[in-house]
């Protein structure tokens, strides 16, 4: 994992240090009611540190955390054919174009284009953001790619 998000940060463009929790939806659940006054529990949750705290001038600075759900990760890759492993990995390079300043709900698709670009550099699967648009406006896999996907599953 810490190699992955290692590629995944500089692939985003993200300088310094980022923490990744993965637990519990009881964990997450406490952190999105305190943090996003959701009581609910969520699949990953973005914490970026304020510049002024970034830390020492000796080590790179820690740019922010996330937290991502163990049991919503497993639940989505069953539901979509894919392991658990590359689920968490989807989850926190979502988590890490937040830290990069992204907002998927204000941008315009920006994130999304960025998303899916950095999927295909990294060899995930389906992102985030593409899983909750109508299935009609997602972008279309070619023939090949889309039979690979229905044998694997």
């Amino acid at each position: 994992m810490e190699r992955f998000v290692l590629r995944a940060r500089r692939a985003a463009g993200l300088r310094g240090n980022v923490n990744v929790l993965v637990t519990s939806n009881a964990a997450l659940r406490i952190l999105n009611r305190e943090f996003r006054d959701k009581n609910k529990p969520t699949d990953v949750l973005s914490f970026p540190v304020p510049a002024t705290q970034t830390g020492s001038p000796k080590r790179a600075p820690l740019v922010g955390e996330i937290a991502i759900s163990a049991e919503i990760a497993l639940q989505n890759a069953l539901r979509l054919g894919h392991s658990p492993a590359q689920e968490v990995k989807i989850l926190a390079l979502h988590g890490i174009l937040h830290l990069a300043g992204f907002d998927h709900e204000r941008d315009n698709g920006e994130m999304a284009r960025k998303e899916q670009k950095l999927r295909q550099v990294l060899r995930l699967p389906v992102g985030l953001i593409e899983r909750a648009l109508p299935e009609h406006s997602r972008p279309r896999r070619s023939a090949s790619r889309a039979a690979g996907a229905r044998k694997r599953a």
